[in-house]
């Protein structure tokens, strides 16, 4: 199968060409390689890459774009059976500064995918939301059916490119899901991310910093259970036109999640509390139940797992990844 995956050196789409790579599909993956973070661990992703198609009967293949070139994506996308849209200007935060930014990249590259799958009537398109689109809970954990009241443009664009999906399914038959991803860890993730920045700063005797008073929680999803979803995508059509949550089922507030950081690696240390950002969610907690009885979904581990699994990854990996951090 051949797919294009947007956003493939980036921290989810990195893992997903990765994986697909490793499967024996022939892989595009596209990045602007933007320095939002340090590229380097974009960089390693992309060896990784070309390591598991060397070892595997898949086939990889880099391009330097942007999804807001439509000529380029035109091209792309017909020569894909599956697009998998990861491409996003990513940060709650930074779309608070740059909203213009965020809505060009957000839904202007959505839209040149959306239309160029038409034009190439491709298989599939996969796009990748956010917990983002629900903002203020009305009740937890989030069902599908929740009201979507964004509180950051973030939010806003993530919520706009389901609606187009889904209006271009409904006009032009375009098989597409939506994957309501919740704040998702694991290896090579952003270095700028609540797990990266407290593991960093336990390793290093710096102590951990919560900016608020540390109450709001968080379903964390480990990045495998991301590849699972997308895979399954890959020839399952029983939620064409919808949007799944793709989540841990699970949540922990910021300040648990710091203290068991904490507690493991550096139980010395105090933490630190700072005046809380603007436009963070206060909670966040998925019910899976649609893509458990869509797609065969089961989350793989409880977040304290999957911390403990990536605090190993993180030490294993220090001499290349840790100064990344650091820098960040």
């Amino acid at each position: 199968m051949r797919i294009l995956v947007t956003g493939g050196a980036g921290f989810i789409g990195g893992h997903l060409a990765e994986a697909f790579v490793g499967d024996g599909h022939s892989v595009t993956a596209l990045d602007n390689f933007e320095p939002f973070y340090d590229l380097g661990i974009k960089r390693h992703t992309v060896e990784q890459c070309r390591a598991v198609a060397d070892a595997s009967n898949g086939e990889y293949e880099l391009v330097e774009g942007d999804v807001r070139d439509a000529d380029l994506i035109s091209e792309l996308v017909a020569d894909a059976d599956i697009v998998v849209h990861q491409a996003a200007q990513a940060g709650v935060r930074t779309s608070v500064d740059e909203p213009r930014k965020v809505t060009d990249i957000n839904l202007g590259g959505t839209v040149n995918v959306l239309e160029s799958a038409v034009e190439s009537e491709a298989d599939r398109v996969i796009l990748a939301s956010s917990s983002s689109v629900y903002g203020k809970p009305q009740s937890l954990p989030y069902t599908e059916d929740h009201p979507t009241e964004p509180v950051s443009p973030y939010g806003v664009t993530k919520l706009a490119g389901e609606h187009y999906a889904r209006v271009y399914n409904e006009l032009h038959g375009l098989p597409t899901v939506c994957l309501r991803y919740f704040t998702v860890y694991g290896p090579r993730m952003r270095p700028n991310m609540a797990i990266s920045n407290f593991v960093s700063r336990c390793y290093n005797g710096e102590p951990p910093v919560i900016y608020g008073d540390g109450s709001q929680t968080r379903d964390f999803t480990y990045v495998e259970d991301i590849v699972d979803a997308n895979l399954s995508l890959l020839t399952s059509d029983a939620v064409d036109g919808d949007v799944l949550n793709i989540g841990s089922s699970d949540n922990i507030s910021i300040r648990e999640l710091a203290e068991t950081v904490r507690n493991q690696l550096a139980p010395e240390l105090d933490i630190v509390y700072e005046e809380a950002r603007e436009a963070d969610a206060e909670h966040t907690h998925a019910s899976v139940e649609k893509a458990r009885e869509s797609i065969d979904y089961e989350p793989s581990r409880s977040i304290e797992a999957g911390v403990g699994e990536f605090i190993e990854w993180y030490d294993a990996n220090r001499e290349w990844y840790e100064p990344l951090v650091q820098s960040s």
